[in-house]
């Protein structure tokens, strides 16, 4: 004999209608998907009066919640409560699906903005060979490009101790190689058998970095004019 199942409820048993819970914004010329908007708009919206501001900025003053809806309605825009906490809550008249995705934008530029820097070591010897050279220092620049500092250090063994101006002559060289990205953060210190230097990328580094792609792959020559003249 067949046990009956327990009769499980679901949370969406009751009847709740789609546009409760996910909106589609309808108005306004640029379209999203379906999102659940921090801000109520249009229908959610359930004060009985609002401070209007038009689709152009400019105050409209109080209104009555049908009569935004209804100026909404004829701009083809969306009405939006941008400050629920206000007496009366203000809302304005816009296109919601740029709205929102200027407001993704300008988050995630801010989390950009708050990236945790961290301090990423290339290590050199004092007789480095050049494609090892070349291969660390593309390193170098990824990390620079991540916004991160770098550190270039040369550590000497044995004999090599007698021999530190080569370590002083590698990070002179990184210095004036990288310096058109990077910025030096402390001049070369000397510890024991290690040389040290610290350079961190410039805060237009990734300006900097687009506009030599672009060199690199439009490369634009300029020829000198001859002088013709005798």
């Amino acid at each position: 004999m067949k046990q009956a199942k327990p009769n499980v409820v679901s949370p969406f048993s009751f009847p709740v209608k789609k546009e409760d819970l996910i909106i589609r914004i309808k108005r306004g010329k640029a379209r999203t998907k379906e999102v659940v908007p921090k801000e109520r708009i249009n229908e959610q919206i359930t004060v009985n009066t609002v401070r209007l501001i038009g689709a152009d900025g400019k105050q409209v003053g109080v209104v009555s919640l049908r009569e935004a809806l209804r100026l909404a309605d004829e701009s083809g825009l969306d009405l939006v409560e941008i400050s629920p906490n206000a007496d009366p809550p203000v809302c304005r008249i816009l296109d919601f699906s740029k709205y929102y995705f200027q407001k993704e934008k300008r988050a995630k530029e801010a989390r950009k903005r708050q990236h945790e820097v961290e301090v990423k070591e290339i290590k050199y010897g004092p007789n480095t060979e050049e494609h090892d050279y070349g291969f660390k220092k593309r390193n170098a620049i990824k990390f620079l490009k991540q916004h991160n500092k770098v550190k270039f250090t040369v550590r000497f063994r044995g004999r090599q101790m007698a021999h530190k101006d080569l370590g002083y002559n590698l990070l002179e060289r990184i210095k004036e190689e990288l310096g058109h990205i990077a910025d030096v953060d402390s001049e070369p210190v000397s510890d024991r058998n290690l040389l040290s230097l610290v350079m961190s990328p410039k805060k237009d580094i990734d300006k900097i970095l687009e506009q030599l792609e672009k060199q690199e792959t439009n490369p634009e020559v300029q020829q000198p004019e001859e002088n013709t003249e005798e």
